[in-house]
């Protein structure tokens, strides 16, 4: 099974817009990320969510033949130990975009069993996968941040 963790693209600030939809630089980024995963068939079919505008903007532009899907328990501060345990019967590749720290810590927590043990940079537009083998554990897949695909 793959996961691929996504952050959403480069949002605005909370006092110009407490909604934080994305700037044009986010939109941007996450499009180019959606080009480039795309063209590697590394675009799962499932694609879950936070709800939070960020999030829902950047999982529609990663969305390939069906719509994201909204999910709970992983906004920013939740626990990622649900989550993660939940992960354990997933059978099918997916998608999850949302947000620091939670992110980073379910990577974390999945790759070494600690998740304040800082495994990954992941930034805005950044989307690492990872990848549970037929043993259980995870390793990461490949990783991409944004000022990799800039340069291209």
């Amino acid at each position: 099974m793959k996961l691929v963790l996504v952050q959403h693209g480069e949002a605005l600030p909370k006092d110009e817009d407490p909604d934080r939809p994305l700037t044009d630089r986010g939109r941007q980024d996450v499009s180019t990320l959606s080009t480039f995963l795309s063209q590697a068939e590394e675009l799962p079919a499932l694609v879950l969510h936070s709800g939070k505008a960020r999030a829902r903007q950047s999982a529609e532009v990663l969305s390939v033949g069906s719509a994201p899907q909204v999910r709970d328990g992983i906004a920013p501060n939740d626990d990622t130990a649900a989550f993660a345990g939940e992960l354990a019967a997933w059978r099918e590749d997916a998608m999850l975009v949302g947000h620091q720290p939670f992110l980073g810590k379910l990577a974390s927590r999945l790759l070494t069993g600690d998740e304040t043990a800082v495994a990954l940079a992941i930034e805005p537009a950044s989307a690492v996968c990872l990848e549970r083998g037929d043993e259980g554990r995870w390793r990461v897949a490949w990783m991409v941040r944004p000022e990799l695909l800039r340069a291209t």
